[in-house]
C-alpha cells in the first residue's frame, strides 16, 4: 500500500507545487521544499483527501511532521475504511 500512497502523493506534490522534478521521500518536509508554503500546503491537504476519499481532523494534520508521517496517517485511514 505505501508504494501507492506515495506514488500518489508525488503526483499530487509535483501538481500543487509546478515540481516535476520532485521526489518525496518519508523525511521530507516542506523546510526541504521552497515552494510548498502554508497556501500549497492547504491545495497538499485538500487534494490528497480527494484522491484518497478521505477526510483529515485539524489535530490529526498539526502532528504531522513529514511526508513519512502523512502517507502512514493515510494508510491507517484507508484501512479504518
Amino acid at each position: 500500500m505505501s508504494e501507492q500512497i506515495y506514488s500518489e502523493l508525488t503526483r499530487i506534490f509535483r501538481d500543487v507545487l509546478d515540481r516535476d522534478d520532485l521526489e518525496l521521500h518519508p523525511m521530507v518536509t516542506a523546510e526541504d521544499i521552497p515552494e510548498w508554503d502554508s497556501f500549497a500546503h492547504v491545495n497538499i491537504i485538500v487534494a490528497t483527501e480527494m484522491t484518497f476519499g478521505i477526510k483529515f481532523m485539524t489535530a490529526e494534520l498539526e502532528r504531522l511532521r513529514n511526508v513519512g508521517e502523512l502517507a502512514s496517517l493515510i494508510e491507517r485511514k484507508l484501512a479504518r475504511g
